[in-house]
């Protein structure tokens, strides 16, 4: 079976961090890191060269794939950043949860599993401290190893 593209790097998150382009990207950056930090209560490791990823599971499919994934994480891009939550596409109540929660959360988009925001000023950053927590229990209740 082919090695997963994306895998957990050497790379320190604070130095790639410093390197996030441009200066407001870079500090909104490290606002989602400290919130990242302070709910999942885990240090951050790089997953490729541009996710920022708060614990690991791993996981069969019933395809047969194997996974090793972050739990939680973030890539701090260009024009938005994304956020990987996948506990509420993966846990019930905890999608319940989040579909609230983005009601209150301001402007922002979804993708598979990816909340993208803009800039953190469109965003009410409790909610969002709320929905990252939310998230984390879901994926440590789907994934307790």
């Amino acid at each position: 079976m082919a090695e997963p593209k994306i895998q957990i790097t050497l790379q320190d998150p604070a130095d790639f961090i410093t390197s996030v382009n441009p200066e407001a990207k870079r500090e909104e950056a490290r606002v989602i890191d400290a919130l990242f930090r302070k709910v999942t209560g885990e240090q951050p490791r790089m997953w490729g060269p541009t996710i920022i990823g708060y614990g690991e599971y791993r996981t069969t499919y019933a395809s047969g794939r194997d996974v090793h994934w972050m739990r939680a994480g973030f890539s701090p891009r260009k024009a938005k950043h994304s956020l990987y939550l996948m506990g509420g596409y993966c846990d019930e109540l905890a999608g319940q949860q989040r579909d609230e929660l983005l009601k209150r959360l301001g402007k922002h988009s979804t993708g598979k599993s990816c909340l993208y925001i803009n800039k953190l000023a469109d965003v009410d950053m409790s909610v969002l401290e709320e929905m990252i927590a939310s998230d984390w229990e879901a994926m440590k209740r789907r994934f307790p190893q």
